[in-house]
């Protein structure tokens, strides 16, 4: 179950609306809950002026000129852990691309939160992009239990310079993933923010997909 393709620009479909849906939690051969790939059907995929590419998805600093100075810096640094304390995550970050066919590869590891490189990196302007699988085909995984967070808990990215990065809960959203927000959770925004995805909702074994996607948004605490 690939996640599915990036889509061109203005193409929020649930053909084409595609980058990281169902994020987590797939099924076996077998049709049992659990291969961890993620599900198929739509995805996210931000809305820009250029045409879709892995590096289209980055905001970066021309959201917000006046920072250009301020973020420089940063530019560089990569997130290597994701500690969510509220809900016990304390995992290693994977970093996700994009298969041939444009999809984005989910986390190898059922324990790892990934993020995708191809976008924005934490503490840039702009939403920068985690996902993890939801369950394993042996039992829970890294973001089982996201959907316990509530608004004011904290998402604390440790950074390749030795920086911790503090984002704070501000909202969540399900739906489903043929209807999954691409505008919304990739539009630019004047701040950096976090997004967390998974797999949500019920499990649809005659499709071997779970039907829903779980973003939670996170901004960064200054």
């Amino acid at each position: 179950m690939p996640y599915p393709r990036l889509a061109a620009v203005g193409a929020v479909s649930a053909a084409a609306a595609v980058v990281v849906a169902g994020v987590i939690a797939g099924v076996t051969s077998a049709g049992a809950p659990g291969d961890g790939s993620p599900g198929d059907g739509t995805s996210a995929t931000r809305t820009l002026s250029s045409p879709s590419s892995a590096s289209s998805l980055s905001a970066g600093r021309l959201q917000d000129p006046a920072r250009d100075a301020e973020m420089t810096a940063a530019t560089d640094a990569v997130p290597t852990r994701l500690r969510i304390p509220a809900i016990g995550v304390n995992s290693a970050v994977e970093h996700l691309g994009t298969d041939p066919s444009g999809a984005l590869a989910p986390p190898v590891d059922y324990d790892l939160a990934g993020w995708f490189s191809g976008g924005v990196a934490p503490g840039e302007v702009g939403p920068a992009v985690f996902a993890g699988h939801v369950d394993s085909p042996t039992g829970p995984a890294v973001f089982l239990r996201i959907g316990e967070l509530v608004e004011g808990d904290e998402v604390l990215v440790e950074m390749s310079s030795g920086e911790t990065l503090t984002f704070v809960i501000t909202d969540s959203q399900q739906s489903a993933k043929a209807k999954f927000p691409t505008s919304v959770v990739y539009s630019s925004v004047p701040r950096p923010e976090l997004r967390l995805i998974t797999c949500a909702g019920a499990f649809d074994r005659s499709i071997g997909h779970y039907t829903d996607n779980l973003i939670l948004f996170a901004a960064l605490r200054r």
